[in-house]
């Protein structure tokens, strides 16, 4: 499976005899797992994954508040009870006493009510205290995750790299996972936003923060479970919001050294000479203005390379990564960009990536026109063989093998992660 935009299909027909109970069923499950559609591996999105401190803080708060709204409700549906039949006008046929008050109801119907919420109100502080500073003794890492319409850079803003700059990714999010002589390894986020309001979630990890141009907004997420996570774009930005994604890769402390160390000591390689990446590194570098195609470079970075535009995202490990189009389509894990279907995705992005992805602002080089703050744009040409020389570039942007994170977590697919504890 490699497209992770699959169509799920109904019945043409009526429902079955049981197709409502079957409807039911499905909407439970599906109101537990919080799956975003049909993935091809399933990944699950839930706020009660307990491996996140964070959830963990949120769940053990809702315990308590759920176990009071239980409390009230089966008290006042007693009283309710009691009252209605205690007092039915067939067992009372005298004329109802008159009084005037009662201090003790009184002091019952206001104290209990306020006692509920003085108790709420200090376990809340308490849990927005646990959940929302930054405690820089936990903190295993520091990322900056940038929003623009419609994807996601990280930057390792503690990690510079030997070629200059800070190491930094785009669309994979490699974060540490577990816990560090008993102390949870919190990762340190920065979030920016370039253009419009964005709004980050990884539920898995933690919570959800909205990406606000002109402000930073700086919490921690958490996860004791190394393992690859779905995040997305939880607020409505544009033609591509749904396409707008992003994956977590969390990994055990020592496997995600391994990955820091490589990235920091990364340089792009060298082609060999008249190979085809170094014809791909050329009109990469270049583009080819004889047939107005922009030079990638003047929009993307690559580490240990002329390309260090923060246009847009970091490409510096292409060939590592599994994801297109900010998760749009996935690569299988073991061939990566090898892998047929996959090369066939990578080479139509390349050529008219505003087609396959509404909104998108990388060029067109196939000569098609394509949209730029509401203005067309004339595409530049390149030819097939020239498109397919500029994916083998990109494709031999590697980190060493020992630091290929995506064979090092296994993608979570458990049916369902329900509170409590893996299920």
């Amino acid at each position: 499976m490699l497209n992770t935009k699959r169509t799920c299909r109904g019945r043409s027909g009526g429902l079955p005899p049981r197709g409502v109970q079957r409807m039911s069923a499905a909407a439970v499950l599906l109101g537990l797992s919080l799956l975003t559609g049909c993935q091809p591996h399933q990944q699950t999105l839930t706020i009660g994954d307990q491996a996140s401190r964070y959830n963990t803080a949120m769940w053990e708060l809702s315990i308590v508040a759920i176990a009071l709204s239980i409390i009230i409700f089966l008290g006042v549906s007693a009283l309710l009870f009691y009252t209605v039949f205690r007092f039915r006008e067939e067992n009372n046929k005298k004329e109802a006493e008159q009084f005037h008050g009662n201090d003790k109801l009184e002091v019952v119907l206001v104290g209990f009510p306020v006692i509920i919420v003085l108790l709420l109100s200090v376990l809340s502080v308490r849990t927005m205290a646990q959940t929302t500073p930054v405690e820089e003794k936990q903190v295993g890492t520091s990322i900056t995750a940038l929003a623009k319409q419609f994807w996601w850079n990280f930057t390792y803003t503690d990690n510079e790299s030997a070629a200059g700059g800070p190491v930094a990714n785009g669309n994979e999010m490699v974060m540490p996972a577990g816990s560090n002589a008993g102390v949870p390894i919190d990762t340190k986020l920065t979030l920016q936003a370039a253009d419009v309001v964005h709004e980050f979630w990884a539920p898995n990890i933690g919570p959800q923060r909205q990406a606000i141009p002109g402000s930073e907004k700086v919490w921690t997420v958490h996860t004791d479970r190394p393992a690859i996570y779905q995040g997305n774009c939880n607020y409505l930005c544009g033609a591509s919001h749904a396409n707008m994604r992003f994956k977590v890769i969390a990994l055990a402390p020592a496997d995600y050294e391994a990955f820091i160390s490589a990235a920091q000591n990364y340089t792009a390689p060298t082609p060999a000479p008249g190979s085809a990446e170094e014809r791909g590194y050329n009109l990469f570098m270049n583009g080819k203005p004889e047939t107005a195609a922009v030079a990638c470079a003047a929009c993307h970075r690559v580490q240990g390379t002329p390309a260090n535009s923060p246009v847009g995202p970091d490409l510096s490990f292409f060939g590592t990564r599994r994801t297109l189009g900010a998760g749009m389509w996935e690569a299988p894990v073991q061939q990566g960009w090898d892998d047929p279907q996959a090369n066939e995705h990578l080479l139509a992005w390349i050529k008219h990536s505003p087609k396959v992805k509404p909104g998108s602002l990388m060029p067109t080089y196939d000569g098609s026109e394509y949209q730029v703050n509401g203005q067309k744009q004339k595409g530049g040409m390149l030819t097939d063989q020239e498109i397919a020389d500029v994916a083998a570039y990109l494709k031999s942007l590697k980190l060493p093998e020992e630091a290929n994170y995506w064979q090092k977590a296994q993608v979570f697919s458990e049916p369902a992660i329900l509170p409590g504890g893996q299920q």
